[in-house]
């Protein structure tokens, strides 16, 4: 590892003894605190120390992907309306359900009816995976996806699942799952946060913790890039550069001098590097966020050209991802816009048809976009885009009206992945025939954050961090890598 140092004890004088590398931030901890301290204020003015660089940062095995972009479906899309069909709920619709479809996991009772969709299924493109014509433009793109749909959740509640999928813990008060990799990856540039959160004016239930670095340095939290307006705030410099410098070196000089009274090292370290990548941002973060120098056909591609303002500010987040992974940021993630009174974008309790339509014109052809876009560039092989809500939808209703809708359920549902490495124009896993729950290869969102750290060359049992007395990690005890899923 560069700049690694052996360790300086009795026990590296005695035969047959190898030593252990150390990091030069393993050496400066251990070392005596004047000298430690010393050294650390000569790296401190490094512009190399605004955090770790990926040369500084090994992972576990060898990567087959580099980046993630997740595209998260708030609310949860409906899976028997998109990648699920279920040809059984039509032919049965309006008929109750029963005792034995009732489940802890849905909102469901016996008296419910099974509901059909409103929308066609068709088998797409040479692979023949199912997609509906809620997603026409997806579906264009079925030969790249690798659907899931068998996922299990805990709770059908949005809160929960929402911090479950982000964090591995419907609890919240842990690290996302951005956070994560960028600790366990560092990043590839260093004028650029390793975790930008694109979003659209709504912060999901379960609130910024889903997008904490928690007990993680603080450089690991999410960056917010806003759709409308200041793309970040106070990102336009009041001062001249040379000003702005002093005034860096002076709070530098601050922080050293009350680390030195005892404060906790690792938050100074934090604090001092997010100075540094916030003054560097400031020229990087407008030159990418600015898409005027993409083409014409690239912009009506994404959807730009849209007269459905929240379209167009979706796809320019969606193309803002793309700029974002070919400059070296680790993880993205896009949310969508709230667009009517509901609790969540996807949360279609009623009017399932026209809310579902119009979600799915704002994001659908971004998404497509977005896919098409990174292969067509090279990119997607080493950039895994995740598409995922937090649950699905019942596909049982309490009766049938002009206005009906869906309720909340993990007892089954779907989700995909695109390109880094992942099988494509597949299928995992199977619900009942009526979509009600899982009947094979059941996966829960701990193998699909273990799977896709793997693929970026993390275990998710070694990536580790010492907090409350234990090494905690990403998924805890639980979760598998599904090598099922991998090309």
């Amino acid at each position: 590892m560069p700049e690694s140092m052996t360790s300086r004890t009795a026990a590296c004088h005695c035969p047959g003894f190898v030593p252990t590398p150390q990091t030069r931030r393993e050496f400066l901890q251990v070392a005596s605190t004047g000298f430690g301290w010393l050294a650390l204020a000569g790296l401190m003015a490094e512009r190399s120390y605004a955090g770790p660089t990926v040369a500084e940062v090994l992972p576990h095995s060898v990567p087959r992907a580099k980046h993630v972009i997740f595209c998260f479906m708030d609310g949860g899309p409906s899976h028997v309306d998109t990648f699920d069909y279920k040809p059984l709920l039509a032919k049965h619709q309006g008929e109750q359900i029963g005792k034995q479809a009732v489940s802890k996991l849905s909102q469901s009772t016996a008296e419910r009816v099974w509901l059909g969709s409103p929308w066609e299924f068709r088998q797409r493109g040479e692979s023949g995976l199912w997609v509906s014509d809620l997603f026409p433009r997806l579906a264009t793109r079925a030969d790249d996806l690798c659907v899931v749909r068998s996922m299990v959740g805990e709770q059908p509640l949005h809160g929960q699942q929402d911090l479950l999928l982000h964090t591995g813990r419907v609890t919240g008060r842990a690290p996302s799952f951005g956070s994560w990799v960028t600790y366990g990856l560092g990043t590839e540039n260093d004028e650029l946060p390793g975790y930008v959160l694109l979003n659209n004016d709504w912060i999901p239930n379960g609130g910024l913790e889903n997008f904490s670095s928690a007990f993680l340095p603080a450089t690991h939290g999410a960056t917010l890039l806003r759709a409308r307006g200041d793309t970040v705030d106070n990102i336009v410099p009041s001062d001249r550069q040379a000003i702005q410098r002093r005034k860096l070196d002076l709070l530098r000089a601050q922080d050293g001098s009350f680390a030195r009274q005892g404060a906790d090292q690792q938050l100074i370290e934090s604090a001092i590097r997010n100075y540094e990548t916030a003054f560097r941002m400031q020229s990087a973060i407008p030159r990418l966020a600015d898409i005027s120098n993409e083409t014409e056909h690239t912009q009506k591609l994404y959807g730009l050209d849209s007269s459905n303002e929240h379209q167009k500010y979706y796809s320019l987040q969606c193309l803002r991802a793309r700029r974002l992974v070919e400059a070296g940021v680790r993880f993205v993630e896009i949310t969508c816009p709230l667009t009517h009174a509901n609790n969540s974008p996807w949360d279609q309790h009623g009017h399932l048809q026209k809310y579902h339509t119009e979600n799915a014109l704002i994001t659908e052809q971004a998404v497509a976009a977005l896919i098409f876009d990174l292969k067509q560039r090279g990119l997607l092989d080493e950039t895994i885009v995740l598409w995922a809500g937090e649950m699905g939808r019942t596909p049982h209703t309490p009766k049938i009206t002009a206005a009906v809708g869906r309720d909340h359920h993990v007892n089954g549902y779907s989700l995909f992945m695109a390109g880094g490495g992942f099988r494509s124009g597949v299928a995992f896993g199977q619900t009942d025939d009526f979509g009600n729950s899982v009947a094979e290869s059941p996966l829960t969102i701990h193998d699909i954050h273990a799977t896709i750290l793997h693929q970026l060359g993390l275990d998710h049992e070694r990536l580790t961090f010492r907090f409350g007395g234990r090494d905690v990690s990403l998924t805890d005890v639980h979760g598998r890598v599904v090598t099922e899923l991998l090309a």
